[in-house]
């Protein structure tokens, strides 16, 4: 588009001065010096050129700044931000049902509404641009999500013990918000976990997949404990029950995975399906659980996207802080300093996280054609300094706190750490003074019961 004396229109967003981290096209890591970045219609038009007198709508001076991809929560259960610090230093089966299944059974639409908003806000700050959200009252979310600006992969999630209604009801959802918000929403199908919902449920699910061209997004071998319980009842791991269920021929985002052993990995391989896993390390940290077996699932090709889990298990949606973590347990876990880089560790946050959320074409790198979801970064803090390697200091010294602007479709969302769309002080409040009754857990009731 041209002004009528053939000078280009105004760009609506141009980033200029900054670092710009760039995937080349072995899929490694590298930086551009001195980039300008130019935006039209939430698209990125141009990276690294000179844009000489072009004019903007909007600039921003990102000098002694770093442009990077937004980051990508693979697996969260927003509103839980609700539940941060409610139960502490517990194994899964109390931590489930004597506190977590019990204090769910209080929510009502207005608190799922105030921890998404919470959440959101939380995330922006953060340098998340995209969150895989996994609850209930997703219609809640979904109106969240559109207010704060961000984009969002959205299930709602049901139980065999709902009957057929929270299957259709998990269908109903995917197809009404799919291409929500302005195209910033997609959807998926979202039963809990196989040993939540049984083996007819979960085939069920596979039909309408099928039938309606929608990923599925669940909890499955979460731990070894799980696995091995699987195993003795029903002869088979959790993997296995989602290939013999017919998950694995369609889009599937399994969430944890740290049970996932030798046996299913040519399961995983040979899936027609795109699998895709994601890790959120903190929470296995707290529990005890193995990690994630990212070497194994790379080398058969299973991208591995990163994620926080919901805050009440992680404590916080930081996803910097599971991008650091991976890092140092994968090294502990291997046994080997050399494996899981810096680089590596920035690729998972990056594009293998946007291909676990199926949108590894539309997001996760700043390119031409994709997506203006872009984070900016300060590195000028003591913390940080001096950088002798970029990729080194981004994981292992930055922190979440070192976002300056979060950009989304080409929207700042967050520029000079002020939020732009969401009162967070209200939100606080409200959330604060609901608490009460939120966390009661006298009236004996739960949603669920954790028994694998």
């Amino acid at each position: 588009m041209t002004r009528s004396r053939g000078k280009p229109a105004p760009a609506d967003l141009i980033i200029t001065g900054c670092t710009a981290l760039v995937h080349d096209d072995h899929e490694g890591i590298g930086f551009v010096e001195d980039a300008s970045i130019v935006v039209r219609e939430g698209v990125i038009e141009s990276l690294g050129e000179d844009v000489g007198g072009l004019d903007a709508v909007e600039r921003v001076d990102a000098r002694g700044q770093l442009a990077m991809p937004g980051l990508i929560n693979c697996h969260t259960h927003s509103p839980m931000v609700a539940l941060r610090g409610i139960a502490e230093d517990l194994p899964a089966v109390e931590w489930f049902n004597d506190f977590i299944w019990p204090i769910e059974s209080n929510l009502t639409e207005r608190d799922v509404e105030l921890g998404a908003r919470l959440a959101c806000a939380e995330m922006i700050r953060g340098g998340v641009t995209c969150f895989a959200d996994h609850y209930f009252s997703m219609d809640t979310v979904a109106a969240v999500t559109a207010q704060s600006g961000l984009r969002a992969h959205l299930g709602e999630a049901f139980f065999s013990s709902q009957g057929a209604e929270g299957r259709e009801k998990s269908l109903e959802f995917a197809l009404r918000h799919r291409g929500g918000a302005d195209g910033r929403i997609t959807t998926a199908l979202a039963p809990h976990a196989p040993y939540t919902v049984d083996d007819a449920d979960l085939a069920a699910t596979a039909e309408l997949a099928r039938e309606h061209g929608l990923p599925v997004h669940l909890h499955a071998s979460e731990n070894r404990e799980q696995t091995d319980n699987s195993l003795t009842r029903h002869g088979r791991t959790p993997i296995e029950i989602l290939e013999r269920t017919g998950l694995l021929h369609h889009d599937v985002l399994i969430a944890h995975g740290t049970g996932i052993v030798e046996r299913d990995l040519p399961v995983l391989e040979n899936a027609s399906g795109r699998i895709a896993v994601a890790t959120a390390p903190r929470g296995y940290l707290k529990f005890a659980w193995d990690p994630t077996p990212v070497r194994a699932l790379r080398e058969i090709g299973i991208p591995v996207g990163l994620a926080t889990d919901g805050a009440a298990s992680n404590n916080s949606l930081d996803v910097w802080e599971s991008m650091a973590l991976t890092s140092l347990v994968q090294k502990s876990a291997e046994g080997d300093p050399r494996w899981l880089t810096s680089r590596q560790a920035l690729h998972h946050a990056t594009l293998q996280s946007a291909r676990a959320v199926g949108l590894g074409e539309r997001i996760g790198s700043l390119a031409p054609g994709r997506r203006a979801d872009i984070v900016l970064v300060d590195l000028t803090g003591p913390h940080t300094q001096p950088v002798h390697d970029l990729a080194v200091t981004l994981v292992h010294s930055a922190r979440s706190s070192d976002v300056r602007t979060t950009i989304v479709d080409g929207r700042v969302l967050m520029r000079d750490r002020r939020l732009l769309t969401l009162d967070l002080s209200s939100t606080v409040k409200e959330l604060g003074e609901r608490l009460p009754a939120l966390v009661d857990r006298n009236h004996g009731r739960r949603i669920q019961r954790y028994d694998t």
